[in-house]
């Protein structure tokens, strides 16, 4: 063997090299090219981050507010939102797209009561095949705007499908599916009865119902649970979380759930308390979960997960993983650069940098520290800015220390990265 071993080295290494050298072109060759996408008009980013950035077949646009490009706020409702939507549209058409190439928006609102007023509005810009919807009350948003937006586009018109489950009501403002090329995107879904408004009186029937609704519209699409690669559970104070995540964890295999950003928030439309919405891939074969070795398995979320080339990273905070685990330090300086070696852990098991993010959602506990956040989040993006969403989902939490020595956290990061 020991003989075989070495005339099959000394034969065959130039080939191997050779074979190598291949590999790594046609790499280089197909890997996605990122680009910018800055409008010539509409205001300027107040942060480190960039309009838009196209990735291959899709294109990522920045949470836009409400402020005009002299730096005003409209002053009705309506306006604001007409504003919001004609400033995500500048992105859009910068990059060669129009508004009908959106398949996917998370809508972040100061007051929930004025969500139906924001749905006459939405229907201007969206008149057909609208995208995929999550909605949500936070508490505040950078810079006064009292809404935000935030989209996903695809390159293709042929790529994009709407997903529509039987029974869903005729005529609404937002599709409850888009399947766009090899992944499907999914409005939130709220634990509320959508023919009769009902919202049950038990949390667990509540989180049960916006799962199930979920569950229609991923078989519509012919996927079921096992393709969730990303998932938003999106909750109020008046859901335990602990009850929402034992009811969760039925539905998905220990070890190898989605990615999840779980965020408490100050509202949900139509007075809920949970609302889930998320990333499925159409092609089982093609997600894969990414785990760094000191980040246990879980039953309700994995680190990272793979969708071929894009890898969807759960919401990390500042947490020091392991025994004795927590949060220790004290400012939102120092609470960021942990929460960034964190993500980089994972980054870095899926063999991607943080050079290769395209979109972040940061949620921060005062939206007060924006340029303190700003000022740390920026050195460590370096080549391209990714695109980028900020809000304050709810009211401050108390600074206190508690017996451990351990914080409250102050910051919370997400983030989707393409090769």
């Amino acid at each position: 063997m020991a003989a075989r071993k070495e005339r099959t080295s000394h034969l065959e290494v130039p080939q191997a090299k050779l074979i190598g050298a291949l590999l790594l072109c046609a790499a280089v060759a197909f890997s996605i090219e990122i680009k910018p996408v800055v409008p010539a008009s509409g205001p300027k980013p107040v942060g480190p981050y960039t309009p838009g950035l196209m990735a291959g077949d899709f294109l990522y646009v920045s949470g836009q507010g409400a402020r005009t490009p002299d730096n005003q706020i409209p002053p009705t409702i309506e306006g604001q939102v007409r504003q919001t939507l004609n400033n995500v549209k500048n992105i859009v058409e910068a990059a060669g797209l129009t508004m009908e190439h959106v398949v996917y928006t998370q809508l972040y609102l100061d007051n929930a009561a004025n969500y139906d007023a924001v749905n006459k509005v939405w229907m201007e810009f969206f008149r057909k095949n609208p995208p995929a919807r999550a909605t949500l009350g936070v508490y505040r948003m950078p810079v006064g705007t009292p809404v935000e937006v935030t989209a996903i586009a695809v390159r293709d018109l042929k790529m994009k499908k709407p997903v529509i489950p039987p029974g869903y009501p005729r005529n609404a403002p937002v599709s409850p599916g888009v399947i766009a090329g090899d992944r499907m995107y999914l409005s939130g879904f709220l634990g509320r009865d959508i023919n009769t408004g009902r919202i049950p009186d038990d949390p667990a029937e509540q989180v049960q119902l916006a799962l199930d609704r979920m569950r229609q519209t991923l078989e519509a699409g012919g996927i079921d649970f096992r393709h969730m690669v990303f998932v938003n559970p999106y909750l109020t104070r008046n859901m335990p979380m602990g009850l929402m995540n034992k009811v969760y964890a039925k539905h998905f295999e220990f070890g190898n759930t989605p990615a999840r950003a779980t965020i408490v928030v100050h509202s949900l439309p139509n007075g809920a308390n949970i609302e889930f919405t998320g990333v499925a891939a159409m092609d089982l074969s093609k997600r894969r979960a990414v785990r760094p070795r000191n980040m246990r398995p879980s039953p309700t979320a994995s680190p990272c997960v793979l969708l071929d080339t894009t890898l969807y990273c759960s919401a990390k905070s500042a947490f020091i993983p392991g025994p004795g685990g927590g949060i220790y330090a004290e400012s939102i300086e120092h609470q960021l650069r942990q929460t960034m070696r964190n993500l980089l852990d994972g980054l870095e098991e899926a063999d991607y940098s943080f050079n290769d993010v395209v979109a972040t959602n940061v949620y921060v506990d005062n939206i007060e520290e924006f340029p303190r956040m700003n000022a740390v989040y920026g050195e460590y993006f370096t080549v391209t800015k990714p695109t980028r969403t900020t809000v304050q989902p709810h009211p401050s939490v108390e600074r206190k220390t508690d017996e451990k020595g351990r914080q409250p956290a102050l910051e919370e990061i997400s983030l989707v990265a393409v090769k």
